[in-house]
């Protein structure tokens, strides 16, 4: 591999602005598309929605504008990629599909992810969350199955287990207790820059299109299940927002966008089956390495540094390549099922004092754990099908998580819950 873009030619920036006919490409079939092919689609997705807010924030706190309209440009263009990409869901993938494969992507791309790390903070924070995001694909195809009579594992295929983990009601947790400690830029190896900033942006989209898209359920208790979770996706991303080194200067970190933008549709690239879709990713990197030059430029003009007073080893790092991780995840349940976050750490919820920051939240924003939306919906498919929705290869490595008539809400939630 040994690919560093920054010693790559590019092409003329305005050589990649494409015409709107572009953005409209082919979508693919939902009941045909290879599950990972959906899950490459919404991580691109959200990288370009970061990639774009990222460059408005950039607009609103810089004076210059030279460097504005520059970065506009790359903006616009990036604007382009997000719409292009967001036009491969097909029209007739509902809201509730779709987060089907939002939540594929947030276990399968965190479990990929903190398997390779070696900064154990970032892993930490990795193999937390995971269980949550878990979790949260379980309570999904619950609903998915009562409302539409449709089986996730139609759009998961074989690649992802579908059964409960650290239970939806016990992520509710104090915001103080979601700020991390952040790497260093300077010394953190390129992987951990590359992944605390891919699973920022990852996270960040789950959280906006629950924000957005959860309020057009067809029913309250849908309505309400996606105003649970999406809260509880506010709280990853202050937790991985929360790693990222808030000391870079506004171009350095434009260029560290840009180049995690290469790295990624390099590995999308790689990584993909489909030969039209893996095209569209091969486009995308070359429209990227035009982002990167020309915001190489800037830190030149303007910082008067380069490529390597940034990202001093900019050689891309080992490629991500979606397989599944089932049994990396079932350690983890099996680990730390009963974890919580404790400032900037996280801790067995047994050890937690009684006074804790994280009770006094729950018995403010839960008063009747029965009523919660997480809850509901595995009850109400229960009421329907006699059992919960799963989708398992061996028995559930939590002996207080394997009956099928009944929702576990306690473990990780309260004390001296056997486990």
């Amino acid at each position: 591999m040994n690919i560093n873009p920054f010693l790559l030619k590019p092409k003329k920036i305005e050589s990649t602005i494409m015409t709107f006919k572009m953005l409209s490409p082919k979508s693919y079939n939902k009941n045909e598309v290879d599950p990972y092919t959906r899950v490459r689609c919404i991580l691109m997705n959200g990288t370009e929605y970061e990639a774009v807010w990222s460059k408005h924030h950039a607009n609103r706190h810089c004076g210059d504008n030279d460097i504005r309209r520059a970065v506009g440009l790359i903006r616009s263009c990036e604007q382009q990629q997000q719409k292009l990409i967001a036009a491969l869901k097909p029209a007739d993938e509902n809201v509730l599909e779709t987060t089907i494969g939002y939540e594929q992507l947030a276990v399968d791309l965190t479990a990929i992810l903190a398997q390779r790390q070696t900064d154990q903070h970032v892993k930490d924070a990795l193999d937390f969350a995971l269980l949550e995001d878990f979790d949260h694909l379980y309570r999904y195809a619950n609903l998915l199955e009562t409302d539409m009579g449709l089986h996730a594992e139609k759009y998961v295929g074989s690649y992802t287990e579908i059964m409960p983990a650290r239970p939806t009601v016990a992520h509710h947790r104090h915001p103080f207790d979601n700020i991390k400690k952040p790497i260093s830029n300077m010394s953190a190896l390129p992987i951990t820059k590359c992944d605390v900033s891919i699973i920022t942006a990852a996270e960040q989209q789950t959280m906006n299109y629950y924000m957005n898209l959860g309020a057009f359920y067809k029913h309250q208790k849908g309505r309400e299940i996606y105003s649970e979770i999406a809260m509880v996706e506010e709280e990853h991303v202050s937790q991985y927002g929360s790693l990222i080194d808030p000391s870079m200067t506004l171009l350095d970190d434009l260029l560290m966008h840009e180049y995690i933008e290469c790295y990624l549709y390099y590995s999308m690239a790689n990584d993909e089956s489909d030969k039209r879709i893996k095209q569209i990713w091969e486009m995308c990197f070359e429209q990227e390495l035009a982002h990167l030059h020309e915001t190489l430029r800037l830190v030149r003009k303007y910082e008067n540094k380069d490529w390597f007073d940034v990202i001093p080893n900019a050689v891309f790092p080992e490629l991500i390549s979606f397989s599944p991780q089932k049994e990396y995840i079932r350690q983890i349940i099996a680990g730390t099922v009963c974890n919580t976050g404790d400032r900037e750490g996280y801790i067995n919820l047994n050890k937690l004092a009684d006074n804790a920051d994280f009770f006094d939240y729950q018995n403010r924003t839960i008063k009747d754990v029965q009523t919660m939306a997480s809850h509901i919906v595995i009850d109400d498919h229960i009421a329907a099908f006699k059992q919960d929705y799963r989708l398992q290869d061996s028995e559930h490595p939590v002996k207080e998580l394997r009956n099928r008539t009944t929702d576990n809400t306690s473990i990780g939630r309260l004390k001296n819950v056997k486990k």
